[in-house]
This record gives C-alpha cells, sequence and structure tokens, in this order.
C-alpha cells in the first residue's frame, strides 16, 4: 500500500470518507477487493485481500 496521488489510469473508490485507487489494469485482473481494518494483540492495521494469484517465487511452477 502506498501514499499518492490518483493519476489518469487509476480507479477510484470511497469508502467512509476516505479515497482509495487502484490501477484500472491492475483492478481488473484483482478484483474484487477487500480492505479491512484489523485489530490483533500484535497491532492493527489494514488487511487487503483479492484473487490475484499468489506467486510461488523464483521456482518453476
Amino acid at each position: 500500500m502506498v501514499l499518492d496521488e490518483p493519476t489518469a489510469d487509476d480507479e477510484i473508490f470511497k469508502e467512509a470518507g476516505i479515497s482509495f485507487a487502484i490501477n484500472r489494469k491492475l483492478y481488473e485482473e484483482v478484483k474484487p477487493i477487500q480492505l479491512e481494518y484489523i485489530q490483533t494483540a500484535r497491532g492493527s492495521g489494514y488487511k487487503i485481500t483479492s484473487n490475484m494469484q499468489k506467486s510461488c517465487g523464483s521456482c518453476s511452477c
């Protein structure tokens, strides 16, 4: 996650008074995206989940 100004290539969403921007091409590949603010014993922060396929790193899978 990055704090940045939106560009012409971004899709803009507003939720609870907060604006979120994501590149349109990336959004088409990973939608739907779910953004949650979570609190745990280890701390708090945002959790982002999507349909993005997980990479297996540098192996040949």
